[in-house]
């Protein structure tokens, strides 16, 4: 609940305002809502594939472990990861598929990137699966068979023993969220290609000026606030999921989840970025650009961290031109993403090593960019 109640202190502060006000709008229609096209295109594509077929294809298929385990990772968000770390910590997997999946992965900070820049997005992908493959080849020749595999296969049926039970509040929220973006899905979209195209929506429907834009910051608002109050548990892993694991959802309910969840980390790194330039004056993007080569492994670091959320931050510093294509490519191979947090909750020491072997290839990967290319 921090977020909305520092968004609606500075709304009452003349000073942050308009910032406030313009930071909710442009994230509503310059991102949330081809993000939210993306994410429903692509969970109505996956909605019937089922997980099985893909666990069934990397664990009885060893020449296709290290490819299936890294496209899987490739894949936008985190759900392909988790089942190939699931599946390791059943015992049915070797090592290299784990550093190859968290290598390969960019978790929900693709969805942004794809929906902003699709071309950048597919060659992050691409690059990604390619170095997972190798990542997780190299691994396997160094290690035996069974190097970090669990001694006893471990139950992953029984997730309750992670996730919290939502409340009543916080299924209405869901449910709230899944109504809001039925309806306001395509309407959203077309005025964000509007706007993209350099079209003004209140001349083109004669509405009085600004009136579109104060209604997207009022929308914004309205999904940042659903997204804080459908967040179950006290943990860093469940305060910051952008859906509850526990609930079967469909494909519009996850999509609306989802954006919900990159919004808030986008209205987020919108707001410190217009802040911090307004209150001390100091020119975030000149700052980082003067960093140099250190960017990149500034990013690296944020890729660390588990969970989506900072991974987000990167790449919208990314898309507002602040950091360069190299820490870009950086933080997408370093960073795990959510499928971090089961591998820390089931194998702690693998999940430790195997976040140390992916940040070897974003080093290579991202400074190579940089000496190559930048």
């Amino acid at each position: 609940m921090l977020l909305p109640a520092f968004l609606v202190v500075l709304c009452f502060q003349p000073n942050t305002q308009k910032i406030v006000l313009s930071v909710l709008s442009d994230a509503f229609l310059q991102v949330s809502a081809f993000v939210a096209a993306t994410l429903a295109l692509y969970y109505l594509i996956t909605h019937y594939v089922e997980s099985r077929i893909s666990v069934h294809v990397i664990t009885n298929n060893s020449w296709f472990e290290l490819i299936g385990s890294a496209f899987l990772g490739a894949l936008p968000g985190c759900g392909g990861a988790i089942v190939v770390i699931t599946q390791f910590t059943r015992g049915s997997l070797r090592f290299g598929s784990v550093v190859a999946v968290l290598t390969s992965t960019m978790g929900d900070a693709a969805f942004l990137l794809l929906a902003q820049k699709p071309f950048d997005g597919l060659v992050v992908m691409a690059l990604g699966f390619s170095v997972g493959v190798v990542s997780g080849g190299i691994t396997n020749c160094i290690h035996q068979e069974n190097f970090m595999r669990p001694a006893t296969k471990i139950d992953t049926s029984t997730p309750n023993r992670i996730y919290s039970t939502p409340s009543k509040l916080q299924t209405q929220a869901s449910l709230v969220s899944y109504q809001f973006w039925r309806v306001a899905l395509f309407p959203t979209l077309i005025i964000a290609l509007l706007i993209s195209f350099q079209v003004d929506p209140n001349s083109l429907f004669g509405f009085e000026l600004g009136t579109v834009e104060k209604a997207g910051a009022i929308a914004c608002f309205f999904i940042v606030f659903l997204w804080s109050i459908s967040s179950i548990g006290s943990s860093y892993q469940e305060v910051t999921s952008e859906e509850n694991l526990n609930v079967k959802s469909n494909w519009v309910m996850k999509a609306a989840l989802d954006t919900q969840f990159v919004t808030s980390w986008v209205v987020t790194a919108f707001l410190t970025f217009e802040l911090v330039i307004t209150w001390t004056g100091f020119d975030l993007a000149a700052s980082f650009q003067s960093l140099g080569p250190l960017a990149i492994l500034l990013a690296i670091a944020v890729g660390l961290l588990p969970g989506c959320g900072p991974q987000i931050l990167i790449t919208t510093l990314y898309l507002q031109n602040t950091i360069p294509f190299s820490a870009q490519i950086g933080n997408a191979i370093s960073n795990d993403g959510d499928a971090l947090f089961p591998a820390i909750a089931l194998a702690p020491k693998a999940a430790i090593v195997a976040t140390f072997y992916s940040t070897i290839p974003a080093l290579i990967a991202g400074y190579g960019y940089y000496l190559f290319f930048e």
